[in-house]
């Protein structure tokens, strides 16, 4: 693969002391708006995510050989999954199930090192990836819009602001202006620039409390969740219905990040150091957060924004980024600052963040040349769309449930199995140089 442009830092330099803090520092903000936005959805701690992608991101660089570039961050694909298992057994069970995705991932990439990586494609082709897509962001909806619009949107009673909803729309506009009129740095920031903004906008209209803050300490450890300390892990097969079937839809995510970042940095990353490196890379990343208490972790797509654009595909930036996270996560004011932004300011970002999600999704459709006259792959986009957003489910017995996106993704792989094609189906990839991940 050819390099389009001149590279500034090459995957294996190392920038000098002065350089490599900024272009880390750089790397990281690129990343921290959508690593903490995640466990701010779901109850878990902002910090622990933190520590958690900071680590997953250490380890996925070991992993590969220090050959791949790549930042780990907090996963959206899992924000409803989590949600559910809490409400079926707490964070507990969100972090079991947490543990048997990242053990999925491995299974996978040994799976990809034995046989290769056709088989993954066939079963996960465009036309049940990218409607799954779109049913993660537009399931995400509901979400976004009862955090802009009430005051406390997960009470009982909802109880619409103006001031939550007008917070809300200035942030989802600052992060919109930032990601459109601005170039640089702050062009490649708009979420963490737009909860900044939000952020700012909400404490002059009073709906800010820095208790918390003041409280805090400078250095604190954050709220871990350790197994056989602070609870005694136990298997559930309502958890892992729940849990393990959006690693299809994250595996698939995962192919395309690979091969739009071989593009961007010039090097053929599938063919070396290999898929199943990267899957393991991101499994094993996925299971160091399930046993602290965070979130799963994915490859970022903002992370390719960032090389993209800076030219910079230094480990050790990537790397400096992730002791960085590592470190905030260990600030207890940091963490507590975190924890003090107004759902609003995160419902604002939140619209655009899921709708670009669900957007990208379509994308992949259209970039693959997906044709929806052909009844096969109309058929298979429309019963995913329905069963993943409509909230259909199987209920086995009174602990053991299939439904949502897990559902949606799974009748998706069983229709593009079973169903005929007039054509025989050519290899098709993933992605085609364009960047379809779910952050």
């Amino acid at each position: 693969m050819k390099r389009s442009q001149d590279v500034v830092l090459d995957i294996k330099e190392v920038p000098n002391i002065g350089k490599w803090i900024i272009f880390s520092v750089q790397h990281l903000f690129a990343m921290f708006g959508a690593t903490v936005l995640v466990p701010f959805l779901v109850g878990l701690s902002p910090a622990v995510a933190l520590i958690s992608s900071g680590l997953g991101t250490i380890a996925y660089l070991i992993i590969t050989r220090g050959q791949i570039p790549a930042y780990l961050g907090s996963s959206f694909a899992f924000i409803v999954p989590i949600i559910g298992a809490k409400a079926l057994g707490g964070p507990e069970a969100a972090m079991m199930g947490s543990f048997l995705a990242g053990l999925v991932y491995g299974i996978v990439a040994l799976l990809i090192k034995r046989f290769g990586v056709n088989w993954l494609k066939r079963i996960l082709p465009p036309v049940v990836v990218g409607p799954v897509i779109i049913v993660i962001g537009l399931g995400l909806a509901s979400i976004a819009v009862d955090m802009s619009m009430y005051e406390n949107p997960g009470a009982e009673e909802l109880v619409y602001s103006s001031t939550h909803l007008l917070v809300a729309l200035s942030t989802l506009a600052i992060t919109i202006i930032c990601s459109i009129f601005f170039r640089g740095f702050l062009g490649m920031i708009p979420i963490l620039a737009g909860i900044i903004g939000g952020y700012t906008i909400a404490y002059f209209a009073g709906i800010v409390d820095f208790t918390g803050v003041i409280e805090a300490s400078i250095i604190e450890a954050p709220s871990f969740l350790v197994p056989f300390v602070h609870y005694t892990p136990s298997f559930s097969w309502g958890i892992f219905a729940l849990m393990v079937p959006v690693a299809i839809v994250t595996l698939a995510e995962h192919t395309g990040d690979q091969m739009v970042l071989s593009k961007v940095v010039g090097k053929d990353f599938i063919e070396k150091p290999g898929l199943h490196r990267s899957i393991l890379g991101d499994g094993v990343a996925t299971i160091i957060a399930s046993l602290i208490g965070g979130p799963p972790n994915t490859t970022y797509g903002e992370n390719i924004g960032v090389l993209a654009i800076t030219r910079v595909f230094s480990i050790f930036v990537v790397g400096g980024a992730a002791i960085l996270a590592i470190m905030f996560g260990f600030m207890g004011k940091i963490s507590a600052l975190i924890s003090s932004i107004p759902p609003a300011v995160m419902g604002g970002v939140s619209i655009l963040l899921f709708g670009i999600i669900a957007s990208s999704g379509l994308r992949m459709l259209i970039d693959n040349n997906v044709n929806l006259e052909e009844k096969r792959n109309l058929i298979i986009s429309s019963v995913i769309l329905v069963i993943g957003i409509g909230g259909a489910f199987i209920k086995f017995n009174e602990n053991i449930s299939l439904s949502g996106m897990a559902l949606a993704a799974i009748v998706g792989v069983i229709l593009n199995l079973v169903l005929p094609s007039q054509n025989e189906p050519t290899e098709t990839q993933i992605s085609q140089g364009k960047n379809h991940s779910i952050t």
